[in-house]
């Protein structure tokens, strides 16, 4: 038997309109959660103010509604939780896990074009592509940080990441689906291949990786089910999770919906938005069996290619 209080989530960024791919992980997010009866929320991702919307966030909930499908408490809006992450950016900074990085992204690109340049081989990246933050601040005295703070130099938190390894054993998580190249199982997590990634800004204080492993952990999520392009990521969150002493979820990555040239589906890209799709008379029957679902919603076919092993609600 699997647990009755099983808890899933579907939460996605309104700053765009939801396409096939956000369809396909709501709809077996749903469906799992109905199957094991257990709890199904919505949490809008809204830590990006310049760019989310109450619009696109009723635009989320009317494409869902269309879908049939359901949430069990009121949505968590990010953007009124900030005080949540500042705590718990707070407790990191108090254990000097964090600091203060003034680097821009164009220093950035610099710094590593330089080196690429001058070394003959390229610099270190991050599962997503991104080059390595260099750290060349990483060390700088308080004294110095002060100063710079204090003249207004713009900023961003970023996660100490070799010093925080230290303080916590080796890191695993169960994958219940698979990773972009098929590893399933018992996964050992690789922080140190983000290297030094943003926990906050100076205006906001926090970011996708800091603000996901709190709502799952103040929401009593127990299994994260999300595309697969997000396995990587798991790896700083595992971390985030030791350090804050937040419980670790079961995970389960889920294929991609892509688009017709291959690539991931983008908010970009109108032709896979649902409501052009629903504007061209597609019922919700039909968007099913366009992301490979068919039956009724909620449906026990739905949640079977994505229920976790074993019984344990937690790790």
């Amino acid at each position: 038997m699997f647990p009755s209080d099983s808890v899933l989530r579907f939460a996605p960024s309104p700053n765009g309109e939801l396409h096939l791919g956000h369809a396909y992980s709501a709809l077996i997010n749903h469906a799992m959660a109905r199957a094991l009866g257990g709890t199904f929320l919505l949490r809008h991702e809204d830590i990006d103010t310049a760019r989310c919307t109450p619009a696109f966030e009723r635009q989320v909930e009317e494409d869902l509604a269309f879908l049939g499908l359901s949430w069990d408490e009121q949505p968590r809006r990010q953007s009124e939780h900030m005080h949540d992450y500042a705590a718990a950016l707070e407790a990191l900074a108090a254990e000097d896990l964090v600091y203060p990085a003034f680097m821009s992204r164009g220093e950035i690109k610099a710094h590593v074009e330089r080196f690429e340049e001058e070394e003959g081989r390229a610099w270190p990246r991050d599962p997503d592509g991104a080059p390595l933050y260099p750290g060349l601040d990483r060390h700088a005295s308080t004294k110095e940080r002060e100063k710079r703070m204090s003249e207004g130099a713009r900023f961003a938190w970023r996660l100490d990441v070799e010093r925080a390894i230290e303080m916590v054993p080796a890191l695993t998580w169960e994958e219940h689906g698979a990773s972009p190249i098929g590893e399933s199982g018992t996964i050992v997590a690789r922080p140190l291949e983000w290297g030094d990634v943003v926990l906050g800004r100076m205006d906001i204080p926090t970011s996708y990786q800091l603000s996901v492993v709190v709502d799952d952990a103040i929401q009593g999520v127990t299994d994260v089910v999300r595309g697969r392009d997000l396995f990587y990521a798991t790896s700083i969150q595992r971390l985030l999770q030791a350090l804050l002493g937040l419980p670790q979820p079961r995970y389960h990555h889920h294929e991609l919906i892509l688009g017709a040239d291959g690539r991931k589906l983008s908010k970009s890209a109108r032709d896979t938005s649902l409501r052009s799709l629903r504007e061209a008379g597609l019922t919700a029957e039909d968007i099913r069996r366009m992301v490979g679902l068919p039956g009724r919603p909620g449906g026990l076919g739905e949640a079977a290619a994505v229920r976790p092993r074993g019984s344990s609600a937690r790790r």
